[in-house]
């Protein structure tokens, strides 16, 4: 890792310096923006800035890429993004975001952001047990850092921070309606409006969707074993996975002078359980999610001279409900046979709330400094569970009076509230015209497993008007969920109050050339190591399970290549190349799951004016399984094929007066495509789709 670290800061280094002495401009700023600044990101320092001058590995997806790529969810949109593989969890087939390797069933080491405010469940540090996706027609862009963003979003910006950024009154005005149809008996209708009454700007949304879902067949599940020790035949594998769902979007944007207000609601129902919750096909089973937001900003115009001072308070309040079949009916685990299947009902409610302030001032020459801090209480104020089984040792026995609502002594968690106080600083210094020297550090005060500082620094020099190279380091830390820490009733999984946080050191260096108008080419190298790596350890006596433990070490790195070419005015290619290979320390081996390689190609053709061709290749390859653990078993099943799969979407401008039609059909050769599921040995891997079609249709007032 220390010869890497070199490699990387030395590499970087020459490589800019050979680039650069092919130009002696200086990097103006107005003509850095007319000559190739389209890109704008202002997730890697809070403020606005060009892409190519963001002190961080960033990428941005526009609404023009969103419409180009035919996207009807939020994990279809960040399909290019480099480093960034979207797998699936057997938990409801939530999405896992493995950046550079990372990967994990529960994925709390990415945060994810909606207009800056975290939608991270404090209970597993997911998105939701009942996630159920997010519909795309209501983002303007999404703003993605791919490595730590800890020194300035705090917890779970570990490996990767995804910011959606939600359609604003201060950015268009008008009326869009939709409505879409495809496979698998999806039907979704939208409406977005901007508009202004007076010195109200207002915007709202509403969208319904709903789906039957791919029904891909799993070949065998963790029933399927149990049916062979025990000879019983209650497996209902093979047999489909269940991805239905119907959900309700509905969000509002106010603004006032210096005043904004968002409001939202995601409603999600009838949220199938996927491949099964316990591993087993679960047919009958639904999910419920909802989920209220709310922020009110305050940013006045000119208060001071010299300052730039926000304000801002949020809120989030989620119901999560589970109805789930754990293990089909006549299954018997070891302790008798149930019936009706192994039934849960695990119930939890959420609260968050916070309040910031942030104040940037710009008095100080050649500096643009940040100061900020804040307050945030995540609540787990109610449980409730339901269950026809309990726990003896580690064998699940059946309740002698079917579903009961047990006692909170005896549920799987009791309530338990976090609060957060934190503070940070940041810095932006002009060394000179071309040198910029980002430098920030915050610092974090929990009350519930302490207190951790996490600072970066980001050297960015412009060469040239092409040329543009970064050196950059930064410390991140995963906040232990309640899981982890507070879990009980479950030997399975049980939580220990003594656990840190996981923590991260990375150092990256990038290069961004675009040696003319039409042509960009980027690159960046990676290393990273990850210390108290929070996992479930096998208890000293194997009858009492397994409990959260900080242990092992993960070292990574890596590379990715972005290129972008305009070949000529109707045609456009883009695409990259990424490689990362990663070391847990306790196996000597890879920790499995995730690629070692992926790639990604698009092209934007425009045969005639109002007609888009968007075809993309996706090649997922070198995926390993998970290695043994002590006192683990290892997933002994062959690695995961290698896929590539094709999606096409052609799009259709003004088709009439002011109607646009869009058809998308995804894995256009019908390939076999598969995600790994995260249970050695018990469960067959995830199918993705088969050849798939959607038909989108947008009327503009």
């Amino acid at each position: 890792m220390k010869h890497l670290r070199a490699l990387i800061v030395g590499g970087s280094i020459l490589l800019a310096g050979n680039v650069s002495a092919a130009t002696d401009a200086v990097a103006d700023p107005d003509l850095l923006a007319a000559y190739g600044g389209t890109d704008f990101v202002s997730i890697a320092t809070g403020s606005r800035q060009p892409l190519r001058r963001a002190p961080a590995v960033a990428s941005v997806v526009t609404r023009d890429d969103i419409l180009a790529l035919g996207a009807r969810d939020l994990t279809e949109a960040l399909a290019g993004v480099p480093g960034l593989h979207i797998a699936y969890s057997s938990l409801v087939f939530n999405p896992i975001f493995s950046f550079r390797g990372n990967f994990s069933q529960f994925n709390p080491q990415v945060l994810l952001l909606i207009n800056g405010i975290p939608m991270t469940s404090v209970f597993a540090g997911d998105r939701g047990s009942v996630w159920g996706g997010m519909p795309v027609d209501n983002i303007e862009r999404i703003e993605v850092i791919r490595g730590p963003g800890s020194a300035l979003y705090g917890a779970d910006a570990f490996t990767g921070v995804i910011n959606v950024i939600t359609r604003s009154p201060n950015d268009w005005q008008g009326t869009d309606v939709g409505v879409r149809t495809g496979s698998f008996n999806t039907r979704d209708v939208w409406l977005n409006h901007a508009g202004t009454a007076g010195p109200v700007k207002l915007g709202f949304y509403i969208g319904w969707q709903k789906t039957d879902g791919d029904d891909q067949t799993i070949a065998y599940d963790a029933q399927t074993g149990l049916d062979r020790f025990f000879g019983t035949q209650s497996s209902l594998a093979p047999g489909p996975i269940s991805l239905g769902r119907e959900g309700l979007d509905l969000g509002l944007d106010l603004i006032m002078g210096d005043w904004q207000l968002r409001a939202a609601l995601k409603d999600y129902k009838d949220v199938g359980m996927g491949a099964g919750v316990a591993n087993a096909l679960d047919p009958a089973g639904r999910g419920h999610n909802e989920r209220w937001t709310a922020d009110l900003t305050w940013h006045p115009q000119d208060l001071a001279p010299d300052w730039d001072v926000t304000v801002q308070a949020h809120f989030l309040h989620m119901k999560d409900f589970s109805d789930i079949q754990l293990f089909p009916p006549g299954s018997n685990l070891g302790a008798g046979v149930f019936p009706q299947g192994m039934l849960g009902q695990p119930d939890k409610w959420e609260r968050h709330g916070g309040l910031s302030a942030t104040a940037v001032y710009t008095g100080w020459a050649d500096h643009r400094v940040r100061i900020g801090g804040g307050y945030q209480k995540l609540d787990l104020y109610k449980v409730r569970e339901t269950k026809n089984y309990r726990f003896v040792g580690l064998v699940p026995t059946p309740l002698p009076g079917g579903l009961t609502e047990v006692s909170a002594e005896d549920a799987f968690m009791r309530p338990h509230t976090r609060h957060n106080r934190y503070l940070y600083a940041q810095d932006e210094w002009s060394l000179s015209r071309n040198w910029t020297l980002t430098s920030g550090v915050r610092h974090d005060a929990y009350s519930d497993f302490g207190h951790t500082t996490n600072p970066r620094l980001a050297l960015v020099w412009d060469a040239g008007y092409t040329v543009s190279a970064k050196l950059l380091y930064g410390r991140a830390f995963r906040a232990p969920s309640f899981v982890e820490q507070y879990n009980v009733n479950n030997p399975i999984a049980l939580g220990n109050p003594d656990v840190a946080p996981e923590k991260m050191e990375t150092w990256e260096a990038a290069l961004t050339w675009q040696p003319d108008q039409d042509t960009l080419l980027s690159a960046n190298l990676f290393q990273y190591a990850i210390r108290d790596t929070l996992r479930q350890v096998p208890n000293s006596n194997p009858a009492t399970g397994s409990t959260a433990q900080n242990t092992g070490r993960v070292d990574g790195k890596g590379l990715e290549v972005e290129f972008s070419w305009r070949a000529k005015p109707s045609l456009k290619f883009s695409g990259y190349y990424a490689y990362q290979y990663s070391r847990d320390s306790e196996t000597g081996k890879n920790p499995g799951n995730a690629p070692r390689q992926t790639a990604y190609l698009r092209a934007d053709w425009r045969p005639a004016d109002g007609f888009v061709f968007t075809p993309r290749l996706r090649w997922v390859a070198d995926r390993s399984r998970e290695p043994a653990r002590p006192n683990q078993t290892a997933d002994t099943r062959s690695a995961l094929s290698d896929y590539v799969v094709l999606d096409l979407t052609v799009r259709a401008e003004n088709v009439l007066k002011d109607v646009d039609l869009s058809l998308t059909v995804n894995n256009v050769a019908d390939a076999a495509a598969y995600e790994p599921s995260q249970s050695p040995g018990q469960q067959d891997d995830f199918p993705l789709p088969g050849r798939t079609w959607l038909l989108s249709g947008t009327l503009r007032f």
